[in-house]
């Protein structure tokens, strides 16, 4: 779907501004896929870069096999056309009604006024705005406002969607419907969604993949399960900030430092996907007579995975340990033990 090659932008002033530098991606079709990154990171010069707004000082944005950054301003306007777009403020006219400001690309590709009303109704309804077509957006809520803005967004039926900071405008709930709406639309229409933020929660909601962009480089990307579970780069473990990578506190690894002997140890462990619902603290204490006491511990989801971490104390004979400690790594439960220093 898109492929970006060896991405530049800088722009020129009183200083100088390298906003991308060299930035290679391949962002699959059908996927929902997440750019995250702190404010200043390059996100939105990359978005606008992918839709045409920017031209990159250096490097290809591939669409659909077409160099977007190659293409005469005619074109690039029939191109856009299979881009929608959404924006952190909505970006809606005052003066139209919700009716019209959905129906106002519909009306610049100049479709016909009955063509234009079954198609806005039906975008309304798909928003769950079907009795708001005659309200004004200074008479809506900021989630309607956006729902307004994504029904505009789907209008001329893109292949592709962008979502800059969609969310960053709404509060927690209204986000979370705005979310659901969008991994709707993408599951009911195949539409691939590319959605930039710097909210961790908005990328473990929805997205399938995800990458880390950081002073304009991508820094690290792939699965979101993979990234946020086990992430590499020190600008992904900036951003998780332990949040979801669930660090245990360090007052408590200073507790238990230097406290293991044959007979007591501590030991972290990670479970991803299935794992996560198997009774292995259970079945320790059911089968190899050992204590287990849980230190600490998170349980949470990504998407429809589910992922969690729990430091624990276990005591037994040291023949007995050991046993435990093989039944785990069989269980395919990520383990990391705690040794004397």
């Amino acid at each position: 779907m898109i492929i970006l090659k060896d991405l530049h932008k800088t722009y020129a002033g009183e200083r100088v501004v390298h906003a991308l530098r060299g930035i290679d991606l391949q962002i699959p079709a059908g996927k929902i896929f997440g750019i995250i990154g702190q404010s200043g990171a390059g996100k939105s010069t990359l978005i606008r870069c992918i839709n045409g707004l920017e031209k990159p000082d250096q490097g290809e944005v591939i669409f659909n096999g077409i160099n977007i950054s190659q293409l005469s301003p005619k074109e690039l306007r029939k191109t856009r056309k299979k881009i929608g777009m959404i924006f952190q403020h909505f970006n809606l006219l005052s003066s139209r009604t919700v009716f019209d400001n959905v129906a106002f690309p519909l009306e610049i590709a100049g479709m016909t006024k009955e063509k234009i009303q079954h198609k806005v109704r039906e975008l309304l309804e798909l928003v769950g705005l079907g009795d708001k077509e005659k309200a004004y957006p200074h008479q809506l809520s900021g989630g309607q406002k956006q729902r307004v803005g994504i029904a505009r967004a789907l209008a001329n039926e893109p292949q592709l969607l962008l979502c800059d900071e969609a969310t960053s405008a709404l509060d927690p709930e209204t986000t979370t419907s705005i979310l659901q709406l969008l991994r709707r639309i993408n599951e009911e229409m195949g539409l691939t969604i590319v959605l930039i933020t710097h909210e961790m929660p908005v990328i473990q909601e929805i997205c399938d993949d995800v990458a880390v962009i950081e002073d304009g480089k991508i820094k690290e990307y792939g699965p979101v399960i993979d990234v946020f579970t086990k992430p590499q780069a020190s600008a992904t473990k900036r951003l998780l900030g332990g949040s979801i990578e669930s660090q245990i506190p360090a007052e408590l690894l200073q507790q238990i430092n230097g406290q293991t002997d044959k007979e007591r140890i501590f030991a972290k462990l990670s479970f991803v996907g299935s794992s996560a619902h198997e009774p292995i603290i259970s079945s320790l204490l059911k089968n190899y007579d050992v204590t287990v006491n849980i230190l600490f511990g998170k349980i949470d989801q990504m998407k429809s995975v589910p992922f969690g971490m729990l430091l624990v104390e276990m005591r037994g004979e040291a023949q007995r340990l050991n046993e435990a400690l093989l039944f785990i790594r069989e269980h395919d439960v990520e383990m990391e033990v705690f040794m004397n220093e």
